[in-house]
């Protein structure tokens, strides 16, 4: 199967992923983690105003296979959560790069995301390519 890398996203190898726009980064979690969860059944997401930390646990997205954990790209405060998908969680496989957002949150320092992978080297990491 083939699968999408936006290339204006910076990934984590824990499968997560930020599109900073300014001191705005928009969070969400591959296609390919989606795929690989399976049948998504459950979102745990933050609150509007809660501080996340990069690299620590923000979430966790459960499947009929498997409950993982979601890690932060950045620090800062939530500004925005995606509601809709905590009632329907299914929806994130339709369109994880755009409508399948998790958070927007106010970063405190846009470096945060310097250290994460491109689009091509994600694609090398989980591909193997």
């Amino acid at each position: 199967m083939t699968f999408d890398y936006p290339g204006d996203l910076k990934y984590l190898d824990s499968h997560e992923y930020a599109r900073l726009e300014g001191e705005i980064a928009t969070i969400g979690i591959s296609a390919f983690a989606i795929d690989q969860l399976g049948d998504i059944v459950f979102l745990e997401l933050p609150e509007m105003g809660d501080a996340i930390t990069k690299g620590e646990k923000f979430g966790t997205v459960e499947s009929v296979k498997a409950v993982e954990d979601l890690n932060s790209p950045v620090t800062g405060t939530v500004i925005d959560i995606n509601a809709p998908l905590i009632e329907a969680p299914e929806q994130l496989a339709d369109d994880p790069y755009g409508e399948g957002w998790l958070l927007k949150v106010r970063v405190n320092d846009p470096g945060d995301v310097d250290d994460a992978l491109s689009a091509d080297e994600y694609r090398q990491q989980v591909e193997g390519v």
